[in-house]
């Protein structure tokens, strides 16, 4: 059973734009979420301390990436990583950045911390992932790996709050609070195209595995649609006509039209194991 979370966040300078503190009820972490351009002249102690930081950029095409990093001193390496930009060293520019401290933070801790958000950023598919090496065979106690793995789950909890799903899968097959429709798995098999789907909170996501049907109609298709095809193609997310990883959609429609290439309704096209619409699995609801 999942229970319901209190977070308090401080807004340091008056404005959502500016300095945010997050704090999760009954947890020592804190979350420190602080733009680009304010990182050099912020004075407080606590974002000297050691712990992780989540740097998000938005690249020129508009996909997301992010660098998941480790210091014992953050503001001075959150400042380090702005000379090495100014100075050519690094050719990923971000604009806010993420830090999460916590009592008794030590560089072991702190290593297995961003070698573990590495691992999960790069399963959940959302962001391209600049950080290239980590730790990987940080020795620790028992204890330690409970502890750090719990403070994974709140900064989990923290950093989808604050609005980066970095660290959140795009299913989550254990669900204990999902609805009949979040259940149902959908299908399509027209033609060439075999794909598996199902409904999410954010929209709608196709099954790594599904096969697209390799024409397309461009004149049928939007324009958003027919970028979507060409993206997918070039980095990987399609190979062979055959999703490579779990792919999410702002509706089912968008899906069906990015799976058979050309425009269809999503509701009346997806359709259960027993051939239901999803148009009337959602109008028994």
């Amino acid at each position: 059973m999942a229970y319901g979370k209190s977070i308090e966040l401080f807004l340091a300078n008056g404005t959502a734009d500016s300095l945010i503190i997050a704090e999760l009820s009954n947890w020592n972490g804190k979350a420190i979420k602080i733009p680009r351009i304010e990182v050099l002249n912020c004075s407080r102690e606590d974002f000297s301390q050691a712990g992780v930081y989540f740097l998000f950029c938005k690249e020129d095409d508009g996909s997301d990436s992010v660098y998941i990093g480790e210091a014992e001193n953050v503001k001075e390496r959150l400042v380090q990583h702005i000379r090495d930009y100014q100075s050519e060293k690094e050719k990923y520019y971000w604009n806010t950045a993420v830090v999460f401290i916590g009592r008794d933070l030590n560089k072991a801790l702190i290593r297995y911390l961003e070698n573990r958000f590495v691992d999960i950023a790069r399963g959940c598919h959302r962001y391209t992932v600049l950080t290239k090496n980590t730790y990987k065979n940080t020795v620790m106690k028992e204890s330690h790996i409970a502890a750090m793995e719990e403070f994974i789950d709140n900064v989990k909890i923290i950093i989808n709050a604050l609005g980066y799903k970095v660290l959140e899968p795009l299913l989550h097959p254990d669900s204990t609070d999902s609805t009949a429709i979040d259940d149902v798995l959908l299908y399509i098999n027209k033609g060439n195209a075999v794909a598996t789907g199902k409904v999410t909170s954010e929209g709608f996501v196709v099954l790594k595995g599904s096969t697209i049907n390799e024409k397309m109609s461009a004149k049928s298709l939007g324009a958003s649609v027919v970028k979507l095809r060409e993206k997918y193609l070039a980095d990987g997310k399609v190979e062979t006509l055959a999703t490579t990883e779990d792919i999410l959609f702002s509706s089912s429609s968008a899906a069906a039209d990015f799976i058979l290439g050309y425009s269809v309704s999503g509701p009346k096209t997806w359709t259960d194991k027993s051939g239901r619409s999803l148009k009337e699995i959602e109008d028994t609801l």
